[in-house]
């Protein structure tokens, strides 16, 4: 949960569980830069999927972003036992899944925006809308656009690797070997089940509009297996986006490449035609 000092005025945050937060965006700043009342149609809501152990501050820097621009935010963050043990990462993905389709969120318009592992959150909710496409078939309609910043793409190795490099930097040597032993003595509950969400994902249910932030230099997101997920998506007809920097940092483009990653965003926001958009981000 963002910290006070970190919220921009107008904004209410309210915590809905241990993993979900709303952040209410209570006024509106219109182009004409005066504050009025939000209209009565339902705000969009940017559904924010952070990487593994992000700080408040940081995350707080991707949602100014969009409370300029008028959205409300559900950050969703996930834990490290929702990765190492699937079944745990189902329910989190059941639970959020839930939540969007209640009366709360159920009339909004949805957009996704996953960093790192948070992609794997979302690939739980993806799991679950493929096992009943009719139930969730209105959901799917409500994502009118995917940001996916920094993906975790590539083997397994990689993966206990951003595990690591995440949460245990100081022990990443000691924590890689340790989780690809793990990974080893629980193949059928994880690495099985890791392979059918890769294909969930690559076949993805929600054929939104979708914009890709990647480098070449990322060893925790192999550019040449984005770049093949992006061919593959727009042979089926998904409309993609994609910015990608010869030298950026995981999960941290914002921080180097603050204009071209806000200009990247905001012309794929307003490609998308999502109303209302309040102001110039």
């Amino acid at each position: 949960m963002l910290a006070r000092a970190t919220l921009s005025r107008g904004i209410t945050a309210l915590r809905l569980s241990k993993n979900m937060t709303l952040y209410v965006n209570e006024l509106a700043s219109p182009a004409s830069g005066s504050q009025t009342l939000a209209s009565e149609e339902p705000k969009p809501l940017m559904l924010m999927l952070p990487w593994l152990g992000s700080r408040p501050q940081a995350v707080a820097k991707y949602c100014e972003i969009y409370f300029r621009t008028g959205f409300d935010v559900l950050v969703v963050e996930s834990e490290v036992k929702h990765f190492l043990w699937p079944r745990w990462g189902l329910d989190h993905g059941k639970n959020l899944i839930e939540l969007l389709q209640s009366e709360r969120f159920v009339s909004r318009q949805l957009i996704v925006h996953a960093f790192s592992i948070g992609g794997y959150t979302f690939t739980q909710l993806l799991v679950h809308v493929s096992r009943d496409m009719q139930k969730y078939q209105s959901l799917t309609k409500r994502i009118k656009g995917q940001v996916f910043d920094s993906l975790v793409m590539g083997t397994v190795e990689m993966m206990a690797s951003g595990l690591g490099k995440t949460v245990f930097p100081r022990l990443e040597s000691l924590v890689k070997k340790v989780s690809m032993l793990y990974f080893g003595m629980f193949k059928q509950q994880t690495v099985d089940y890791y392979n059918t969400s890769i294909d969930v994902f690559w076949n993805t249910p929600i054929p939104a509009p979708s914009l890709f932030l990647f480098c070449e230099n990322d060893l925790l997101s192999d550019a040449q297996t984005t770049i093949e997920l992006i061919d593959f998506w727009r042979k089926r007809g998904i409309n993609i986006t994609t910015k990608k920097w010869a030298d950026s940092t995981h999960a941290g483009h914002l921080k180097r490449h603050p204009q071209e990653y806000v200009t990247t965003l905001e012309l794929f926001f307003y490609s998308l035609n999502v109303a209302p958009l309040k102001a110039k981000m």
